[in-house]
């Protein structure tokens, strides 16, 4: 996994920044910008939702602050997802290749014990 995880609310083509959503939210945006999120969020449905979500939290003054907050606990997640994913990964064929290596043991062994008691016959 990539690290481009940075900012999960980046402006990607023509979809608004993450204070402007914010500024949305709170009120604290011209009438012409208002416009233009609310024309923009009609067509784009992951800003749509965005939106949505924001508009439903409690404390509009802390949205700053909890979106935050909410970035670094998904990235804290997706970091340590993608740790224990590497390290099973890593850990997974070192258990292969000792598996491999037993396999091979117990067939050289069983190898000499056959030729042992063949030749024992003899």
């Amino acid at each position: 996994m990539k690290e481009d995880f940075n900012d999960i609310f980046v402006v990607t083509g023509q979809c608004p920044a993450q204070q402007q959503l914010l500024d949305y939210v709170q009120g604290k945006l011209s009438a012409a910008e208002q416009h233009e999120v609310e024309k923009h969020v009609a067509n784009c449905e992951l800003c749509s939702d965005a939106l949505e979500g924001l508009a439903a939290m409690p404390q509009k003054e802390r949205l700053p602050v909890m979106v935050r907050q909410m970035k670094w606990q998904l990235l804290r997640k997706l970091r340590k997802k993608n740790h224990r994913r590497k390290w099973h990964n890593d850990h997974s064929q070192d258990y292969y290749m000792q598996l491999v290596l037993a396999v091979m043991a117990i067939l050289f062994l069983l190898l000499a014990a056959f030729w042992a008691v063949h030749f024992m016959q003899k």
